[in-house]
C-alpha cells in the first residue's frame, strides 16, 4: 500500500513541474527589451489588472540594469595636474621643503582668511607716545627693568604675568569688600597701588623684551592689547574697593573702556597708536596707583563722605539745597569732563581726517562703534530693570562679564586691523551681545510676576559671565593657533626672525 502511494506522489510531482529549459546565451539589451515587451504580463508573476502602468516596459521594473561601457569608462584616468609648488618630475606624495610650505596658499580659517594671512606677514607695529613723564622718567626706568628678565623669557609671558597682578588685586577687593561699599583693611589699598604699578611696568617692558629678543610679531600686539582690554575691568574693581563706590564701580569701568575702545578704533584707521601728551596708560595709571597709596593713609571712607568734609577748603561752597555728594562722584565727573570727552573728540577728529583723505564713508566708520554702544546700552537697561539690583549687589559679576564681552569686541577690532579688513560694521562682534536680550527679558518677567523673575538673576549673571568668558577664550585660543600656523611663531615661546 505504501509503495502504491509513493509511486502516485512521484507521478503527480513530475506532471506538475515544467520541463527544464536549456540555458540560452544572454541577449543584448535591445533584443531583451523586445522579448520582454512581447511577453504577457502574468509570465513575470505580475497579476492581471491595473496595479502597474501598462505603458512602462516590464524589463525596466524587473530586470537589473545592464552595464554600459564606453571608451572613457574603461580608459585609465588622466594623470593629476602638477602642483605649482612641486617640480614637474616630483611625485605627488613628495613632501615640500619647509620654506616652500610656508608660501603655500591657505584657505579660509576660523577668524583669519587667506588675505589676512598675507597681511599678517607684512604687518609692522607703529606707535607714538608723546608723554613727557614717560619719555624722561618712566622710559629710562623701564629700559633698566627689561635687563632683569632673562633672554629666554617670552614677551607674552611678561604680559600675562602683569595681567595676573590685576586679577589678584581685584580678588583682594572682593574678599574684603564683596559689594565694594565697605572699607577694606588699609594694607589692601597699598597692595592695590603696588600691583597696579607692577602691571604698568610689565606692560611696558614686554615690548622692550620683544625688541630685545627680535621676537616682535602681530601676535604680541594682539595678546598685549587683549590683556589691556580685560585689565580695564579688573582695575575698575580694585578702584571700586578703594573708593567704596559700590554700584558706581561700573561707571568707572565705562570711563576706562570708552577711551580704550575709541583709541583702538582710531588705530584701525590711522595705523599708528598715538598717545597724547597726557594719556591713560601713563599719567592715568600713575594717578590711580597714587590714589591707592594715598588711601592707605586716609582710609576708604575719605572718598565716600561728602566732598566738603573730605576737602575742608571746599566747605565754603554754598549748596544747602543739594544733599551730600560723595567725593568719588566729583572724581568721576572730573574724569569725564577732562579725560573722556576730550579723548573722544580727538579720536573722532583723527578718524574723520583719514576717512576724508581716502574719500571713504564716515557713516561706515561710525558703524564700527555700534556693537560697543549696544553693549553699554544693553547692560544699562538690564541693570535698570533688574529686580535684585545687580549693579549694587553683584558688581563683580556684572563688571567681569561685561569686561570679557568688551575684550571680545576689542580683540575683533584689533584682528580686523591686523588682517586689513574693510571698514564697516563687523557682524562677528555682535556675538558678544547675544546673551543680553535673554537677560533683559528675564528681568521684564519680574514686572508681571510680583517682582520675581522667571530665572534667578544670580544664576543669569553666572551664565552671562560663563558665556562672555567662553566667547573671549574661544577667540583668543583660536587666533593664537591660526597665527601660529600662518607665521610659524608661538605665543609662549621665543621664535626669532631670520635675517
Amino acid at each position: 500500500m505504501n509503495l502504491i502511494l509513493a509511486e502516485t506522489f512521484v507521478g503527480l510531482r513530475d506532471r506538475c513541474q515544467p520541463p527544464l529549459q536549456p540555458k540560452k546565451a544572454p541577449l543584448s539589451r535591445d533584443v531583451h527589451s523586445k522579448v520582454e515587451s512581447e511577453r504577457p504580463a502574468h509570465a513575470h508573476g505580475q497579476p492581471r489588472g491595473n496595479r502597474f502602468d501598462s505603458n512602462i516596459p516590464i524589463a525596466a521594473i524587473t530586470d537589473p540594469p545592464l552595464p554600459i561601457f564606453s571608451a572613457s569608462a574603461i580608459s585609465p584616468p588622466p594623470p593629476p595636474p602638477s602642483s605649482p609648488l612641486l617640480p614637474a618630475d616630483a611625485s605627488p606624495d613628495q613632501e615640500l621643503p619647509a620654506d616652500e610650505r610656508a608660501s603655500e596658499p591657505r584657505g579660509r580659517m576660523g577668524y583669519i582668511g587667506a588675505h589676512g594671512v598675507e597681511t599678517l606677514k607684512r604687518y609692522r607695529y607703529s606707535g607714538q607716545d608723546h608723554s613727557v613723564v614717560a619719555k624722561y622718567v618712566l622710559q629710562p626706568f623701564w629700559s633698566r627693568c627689561v635687563t632683569l628678565f632673562p633672554l629666554w623669557m617670552p614677551p607674552n609671558m611678561i604680559t600675562l604675568t602683569g595681567f595676573m597682578f590685576l586679577v589678584v588685586s581685584a580678588l583682594l577687593g572682593y574678599i574684603y569688600s564683596p559689594h565694594l561699599d565697605t572699607a577694606p583693611p588699609r594694607w589692601v589699598h597699598l597692595a592695590h597701588g603696588l600691583l597696579l604699578f607692577l602691571y604698568q611696568t610689565f606692560d611696558a617692558v614686554d615690548g622692550k623684551q620683544a625688541r630685545r629678543t627680535s621676537s616682535s610679531s602681530p601676535l604680541g600686539e594682539l595678546f598685549d592689547h587683549g590683556c589691556d582690554a580685560l585689565a580695564c575691568a579688573f582695575e575698575a574693581l580694585a578702584l571700586g574697593s578703594t573708593l567704596m563706590c559700590g554700584r558706581f564701580t561700573f561707571c568707572f569701568w565705562v570711563i576706562a573702556a570708552v577711551p580704550f575702545y575709541l583709541a583702538t578704533w582710531e588705530h584701525f584707521f590711522t595705523n599708528t597708536l598715538i598717545l597724547p601728551l597726557i594719556n591713560g596708560p601713563t599719567e592715568g595709571l600713575m594717578l590711580i596707583y597714587l590714589s591707592h597709596s594715598f588711601t592707605f593713609l586716609t582710609g576708604a571712607e575719605w572718598w565716600a563722605q561728602d566732598f566738603r568734609k573730605s576737602i575742608p577748603l571746599l566747605s565754603w561752597v554754598p549748596l544747602p539745597f543739594i544733599p551730600d555728594i560723595p567725593l568719588y562722584i566729583i572724581v568721576m565727573i572730573l574724569m569725564i569732563l577732562f579725560a573722556v570727552i576730550p579723548t573722544i573728540g580727538s579720536n573722532v577728529s583723527n578718524v574723520q581726517k583719514v576717512v576724508e583723505a581716502r574719500k571713504g564713508s564716515m557713516v561706515l566708520a561710525l558703524a564700527m562703534l555700534l556693537p560697543f554702544i549696544a553693549l553699554l546700552t544693553g547692560v544699562a537697561v538690564w541693570s535698570y530693570l533688574s529686580p535684585s539690583d545687580i549693579m549694587r549687589n553683584q558688581p563683580h559679576l556684572l563688571v567681569i562679564g561685561t569686561g570679557f564681552a568688551f575684550g571680545y569686541l576689542v580683540g575683533r577690532m584689533i584682528l580686523a586691523h591686523l588682517c586689513d579688513e574693510p571698514i564697516g560694521l563687523k557682524t562677528g562682534m555682535c556675538m558678544s551681545l547675544v546673551f543680553l536680550p535673554f537677560a533683559i527679558a528675564n528681568a521684564l518677567t519680574a514686572k508681571i510676576n510680583a517682582g520675581i523673575p522667571l530665572v534667578d538673576e544670580l544664576l543669569v549673571l553666572f551664565l552671562y559671565c560663563a558665556y562672555t568668558v567662553g566667547l573671549y577664550l574661544h577667540l583668543a585660543v583660536s587666533v593664537v593657533h591660526e597665527i601660529k600656523d600662518a607665521l610659524g611663531i608661538y605665543c609662549f615661546r621665543i621664535t626669532r626672525k631670520e635675517a
